[in-house]
């Protein structure tokens, strides 16, 4: 089965219903502009709340220094991701693993912008919605996506229960993150549709 990261979990039962459904990472949201976004002692919460082996990781947008290393010594973080316009330098400068988001549209070229972050352990393929830097809901062009990827892929951008299946056959990614596709509001997760999520992920094998 793929890999797959819950994100934008904002309470400790959503953390828990994400790896009792067999997810092997969720995501916290650092984006002050994001409804998804959470504090440091509740991210703490969910965080020490998870059993072992699932990751834990650490969603940031155009961070000054300050703000990482703040959430960083509060909150044990596995991975970190960046969703904005960051350097490969500021990236990779925190000790921490992490993957590198981009925003997927007609012109845009992925090989190359992967290869300006060679740091990275993986890329996120996202929907490009202008004024949004994820969680759109929206599904972009799987087409858009090439083979020669550089780093692992991973797909993101509206999934849901009833396209994930679709799209893992059509990309075949290294894994796939979900966030508003499994969600009963903004930041709540509905623990059914993560189950029928990772029901999807599963079908792409048989």
């Amino acid at each position: 089965m793929k890999p797959v990261k819950i994100c934008g979990i904002t309470r400790v039962e959503d953390g828990l219903a994400a790896a009792h459904a067999g997810a092997h990472a969720i995501g916290l949201v650092f984006h002050e502009k994001s409804p998804r976004c959470v504090g440091l002692e509740r991210a703490d919460e969910i965080v020490k709340a998870l059993p072992p082996f699932v990751s834990s990781v650490g969603l940031f947008v155009n961070p000054e220094r300050r703000k990482v290393e703040e959430v960083l010594a509060c909150v044990h973080l596995d991975l970190l991701q960046f969703h904005g316009e960051e350097e490969e330098a500021f990236c990779s400068s925190f000790s921490v693993p992490y993957i590198k988001a981009a925003r997927v549209k007609p012109g845009v070229d992925l090989v190359q912008y992967a290869a300006s972050y060679p740091s990275a352990k993986g890329m996120l393929l996202d929907a490009c919605v202008e004024g949004m830097k994820g969680g759109t809901g929206h599904v972009f062009d799987w087409s858009l996506v090439p083979v020669n990827m550089p780093l692992p892929v991973i797909l993101a951008g509206g999934l849901d229960p009833d396209n994930v299946t679709e799209a893992i056959l059509k990309v075949d990614p290294w894994a796939v993150d979900v966030s508003s596709g499994v969600e009963s509001s903004k930041g709540i997760k509905d623990a059914a549709r993560i189950a029928a999520f990772m029901q999807g992920v599963r079908k792409a094998d048989v």
